[in-house]
This record gives C-alpha cells, sequence and structure tokens, in this order.
C-alpha cells in the first residue's frame, strides 16, 4: 500500500446500468457497474522508458519459472522458458524492482540474490540474463514456496505496484492443496500474479486458482515455443499498471443486503467472499491493479420492501485505494443504484441489455467449467447437455472466441437450439484451453 498524489493516478469513473424499476412487493436489484480508468499513458510500455519525476509508479516484479525435472522433458523447453523469461526481462521499464525465481520443491533465488530485487537498467538486465543460464530442471514441485519467495521479496522494496508472474508445467505435487491455499490466502492482496500452464501436465483449477486468488490472468500455452511472446504481453501489461490495491466500496442503506458482487468483464471472478468491512453498512471489493482500461462487475442486492411510487437509493458505489497510515484515498468516482417500485407491468419486467448479457455470460462460464467436469466424470449424456447450452450461449451472446473453443470439443448440430454431440476424440491442449479461458467474456454489442 503506498500513498498516491493526483498526478501520478488515472482518473476513474463509474457507469450503472439497470432497470431501477420493482414490480408491487419486489426486492431484488441488478446492475451493471462499469469501471473505466483512464490517463494512465503507459499500457506497453518497454524497457529503457523513463518518467518524469511523479509519472510512472514504483513497481516490483517477481518471475517465477518451473525448473522441475519435467521442464527437461523435451529438453527444448527449459530452454524455451529461460527465453521467455529474458524476454520478460528486456521488456521491463528502467527503474522497476525484479527478481527472478526457480521453482522446484523449494524456491531458490536465481537473481539478484540476498534476499533482495535489483532495479531494471541496462546492466541489471543484462546481469539477470546471463543469471538464466543457471536455471536448470530437477526436483519437484511446491508453487507454495516460490509464491512466499516472492512474497519476501517483493515486500522487501518500496514500490506502489507488486506482480509477480508464475510459470509452471506440472502438478503441485510436493505439498498439499491445504498448504497451497494458506499461501493464496497469506498472499491475497499483497501483491498480484499472472500464471501460466505450459504443456499440458499441469491441473487448469491450480493455475487458475492461483490467478483468481492473486487477482491475476491466468492462461494456457500449449506449445513452449509460444512463451516469449507470452511473457512479453505479460510484462507490458504489468508495466501499464498505475495504480494497485484498488477496491470497489459499497454502500447500503439499513434493511439492504449485498447478494453477491462479481466481476463479468473481461473474466468472470467472484468477490462477494472477498468483502472486508469498511464503516457501518459498507464493505470493500479488492480489484487489483489497474491501468488503462475497463472491466464491468455485477451488483445484485436486496432492498425492502416498500409501497408503490416510492423509490430509494439501493447501494452506492466508489472506488478507494487503501493507504500505509490506515486510511483511504477516494478516487473521486461514484456511482448510484436506485430501487423505484411502480405497477407498470412493461417498466418493472424488462430487463437491462447489460444485465441479461453478463448474467448469460456468467452461465456459460459454469456451463463449461460442469461440461467438462462431467465429461471427465464419464457423465456424457450430463456432459453434451451442459456443453450444449454453453455452445448456445457463446453464439447468442456473440463470444466468437469460446464458441470456436468449444467447436474443438463437440461437434455443434445447431449452435442456436444448443444441440451437440461430443466428439469422440479430444486433443488434452485443446481441452484445457477451454477450461483455462472458459471465463473469458465478450462485453455487450452495442
Amino acid at each position: 500500500m503506498a500513498n498516491f498524489s493526483k498526478s501520478n493516478v488515472p482518473q476513474f469513473s463509474v457507469d450503472v446500468y439497470q432497470n431501477e424499476y420493482l414490480p408491487d412487493g419486489g426486492r431484488e436489484v441488478n446492475a451493471i457497474v462499469t469501471v473505466t480508468s483512464t490517463g494512465g499513458g503507459t499500457v506497453g510500455s518497454a524497457a529503457g522508458t523513463s518518467y518524469a519525476p511523479g509519472q510512472g509508479p514504483a513497481a516490483g516484479v517477481a518471475i517465477m519459472v518451473d525448473c522441475s525435472g519435467s521442464m527437461d522433458y523435451p529438453p527444448t523447453k527449459m530452454r524455451n522458458a529461460r527465453d521467455a523469461t529474458a524476454a520478460a526481462i528486456d521488456t521491463l521499464r528502467d527503474g522497476t524492482h525484479f527478481a527472478v525465481i526457480g521453482g522446484t520443491h523449494v524456491a531458490k533465488e536465481v537473481y539478484p540474490g540476498g534476499g533482495r530485487l535489483a532495479v531494471a537498467a541496462p546492466a541489471t538486465r543484462d546481469q539477470a540474463k546471463q543469471a538464466l543460464r543457471r536455471l536448470s530442471a530437477g526436483g519437484g514441485t511446491a508453487i507454495g514456496t516460490w509464491l512466499r519467495l516472492a512474497d519476501r521479496l517483493l515486500s522487501s522494496a518500496d514500490v506502489a505496484i507488486r506482480h509477480g508472474i508464475l510459470l509452471t508445467d506440472g502438478r503441485n505435487e510436493h505439498e498439499s492443496p491445504e498448504d497451497l491455499r494458506a499461501t493464496l490466502d497469506s498472499c491475497a492482496g499483497r501483491f498480484t500474479c499472472d500464471a501460466r500452464g505450459v504443456g499440458t501436465d499441469w491441473e487448469v483449477k491450480e493455475v487458475t486458482g492461483i490467478a483468481s486468488a492473486l487477482l491475476g490472468t491466468a492462461d494456457i500455452v500449449a506449445d513452449p515455443t509460444g512463451l516469449a511472446a507470452d511473457f512479453t504481453r505479460m510484462m507490458e501489461t504489468a508495466m501499464g499498471k498505475e495504480v494497485a490495491d484498488v477496491a470497489l466500496r459499497l454502500w447500503t442503506p439499513v434493511g439492504t443486503t449485498i447478494k453477491f458482487v462479481k466481476q463479468v468483464a473481461p473474466t468472470v471472478e467472484e468477490l462477494t467472499g472477498r468483502r472486508t468491512e469498511a464503516g457501518p453498512r459498507a464493505g470493500d471489493y479488492p480489484t487489483g491493479s489497474w491501468g488503462d482500461e475497463s472491466r464491468d462487475y455485477h451488483v445484485c442486492v436486496e432492498v425492502p420492501t416498500a409501497g408503490l411510487g416510492q423509490e430509494m437509493l439501493a447501494a452506492r458505489v466508489s472506488l478507494v485505494v487503501p493507504q500505509s497510515d490506515g486510511s483511504v484515498q477516494n478516487l473521486g468516482a461514484q456511482g448510484l443504484v436506485r430501487a423505484v417500485w411502480t405497477d407498470d407491468m412493461v417498466a418493472s419486467t424488462s430487463i437491462n441489455p447489460q444485465v441479461a448479457h453478463y448474467t448469460g455470460q456468467a452461465e456459460l462460464a459454469r456451463a463449461i467449467q460442469q461440461g467438462l467436469d462431467l465429461r471427465k466424470a464419464g457423465d456424457m449424456d450430463g456432459a453434451t447437455a451442459k456443453l450444449g447450452r454453453a455452445v448456445q450461449l457463446a453464439s447468442a451472446s456473440g463470444n466468437a472466441d469460446t464458441a470456436k473453443l468449444l467447436a474443438k470439443v463437440v461437434d455443434v448440430v445447431d449452435a442456436a437450439t444448443g444441440t451437440v454431440r461430443l466428439k469422440a476424440k479430444v486433443a488434452e491442449a485443446d481441452e484445457m484451453t477451454l477450461e483455462t479461458r472458459s471465463t473469458k467474456t465478450v462485453r455487450v454489442k452495442k
């Protein structure tokens, strides 16, 4: 947590999309909250970029590279990982604090060592790339140890933004799921982390679980030759972040309860259980780090009943950043969620297009995950039904990317009705790609 001056924080705006009209006795209010930050001006900043005083935020990045024995099969995998890490180092902005960690059943400091972070400059980037030669495969996999070391190193520097990049090619076999969960719980809110699985021998739910807990992205790189391009994109995005620890603050009046809060674009991410209390009737939901970007959130609240013609404020949405002294900085953007009771049936029964769209996108993500789980469990009828529903939802919402991934797992007979047949043979990489990317959404067509 750090203090920010107005000069180095992007401008945030909040827009609320909802149908505020409720029928007599109606209690559930749904709204899509679009949060946009502009004016950071750092997206895609590359190595060697310098900032005028007060412009670029101090950032720390820890790159965690799987060095377990399986990274030697085939031997090109380790070489691709070294090349990808070098590409990421080349993308670091001058002045960024960074470290490289080699991960097996233990975590080792590859560069710079000594329990500290290096500061990116031409000389340190060259030294770091030389040190990558020491990365060799051998040992097991205990991802929690890598994350704990990353946390220690990142917390050693006085930086505003702390970010990790984690690459693994296997399952977390030398650590219990409980140990990994405890590590994620302790690291949550301390740094964000993007996670990547290379090849097809890793566990999708482990990698996506890491990214979800640490408010980062998850993806598959089925072909190791694609790692360098992926690492470069990840680091460019990390260098574009301007402010960390942004929280969506929801205030609700007496008698109103929040049923759920979830991010719905660019990916579906459940936030309801991550609430921290922020004073009377207010709670904060973490959103991670922001650059120049826009995200959508679905807020559902239950209000007390009121008479026809009455109206009330159902929730007030604002954005805050925790400060090192325990206070918060309000980012100045606010949105209001309203409830109005009416006997106009047309008004009270129409569903806001944004709400309808994202309700469908969240269902799409669930249908894919449930369908793939049923397929693995041998319930082919159940899998066909769920994946057919997913095809129908993807088609109706214009989610072409997800539709293409689904078409590699099922034969689509009729997308509009969700009529599909499971393919007899599915490439493991195709199934894992669909599962990993199942939460990616498309925005409402304008």
